[in-house]
């Protein structure tokens, strides 16, 4: 019996080691993964993308779907989502209300913990977070791989984030957020143009435009 014993002992400490050992290359071939999109990302010299965001909580019975677009150069960008667009000139940030004429501007702290900038949002995997490989699947014929995201902080809201990538271009394609609170939001991009011949005045605020809105400057 006692032979028995050891040999079981043996066997699940194996299988043990095992099953670390194949999740750690797990989750060492999703960070690879990761770092191919954030080097493709950082590759380009501009990029737009048009995409539909869609939040979902069945406990209070919310499904809502809206589509927006935005431009990227370096830390820069052109929001426009839900009716109001954000521009960040790198320096300053500019929120522009058509619905009530208003515009407020503020300077970006890089630094605050709510600074998730659209530009961030195609890079802020790289920390913060535990990675596993998740399940791949066809859409419309491309080859889409998830990544699984777990954030390390109890603090953080979110229970889970999935990452889905093309395994081709090693673009995003959609990013699906579960909240500890039940909600689930899905941004799925539906272009992606990189490089594109865009004005250098692009990300510049010009207040003349807007001759009738209110300045709301916190600043």
């Amino acid at each position: 019996m006692r032979l028995f014993s050891t040999i079981s002992n043996v066997f699940l400490i194996g299988c043990l080691l095992l099953t670390v050992s194949l999740s750690a290359q797990n989750a060492q071939k999703a960070k690879s993964l990761l770092d191919e999109v954030s080097a493709k990302v950082k590759s380009y010299e501009n990029i737009q993308i048009g995409f539909t965001y869609n939040i979902q909580n069945l406990k209070q019975n919310v499904n809502q779907e809206s589509k927006g677009n935005v431009t990227l150069k370096g830390n820069q960008y052109v929001l426009n989502f839900m009716g109001v667009t954000k521009i960040f000139d790198g320096k300053k940030n500019y929120t522009i209300v058509p619905e009530d004429e208003e515009i407020t501007i503020s300077n970006h702290d890089d630094n605050s913990s709510d600074a998730l900038t659209p530009a961030k949002m195609l890079t802020f995997f790289n920390t913060g977070f535990k990675y596993a490989w998740d399940i791949s699947q066809s859409v419309k014929g491309r080859k889409i791989q998830y990544i699984k995201l777990t954030p390390v902080s109890a603090k953080d809201n979110r229970k889970e984030i999935l990452l889905g990538i093309d395994a081709q271009t090693k673009h995003i394609y959609n990013m699906i957020e579960v909240n500890k609170n039940g909600s689930k939001s899905t941004i799925t991009v539906n272009s992606f143009k990189t490089n594109q011949p865009i004005s250098k005045n692009h990300f510049t605020f010009t207040q003349s435009k807007y001759p009738n809105y209110y300045i709301n400057n916190l600043d």
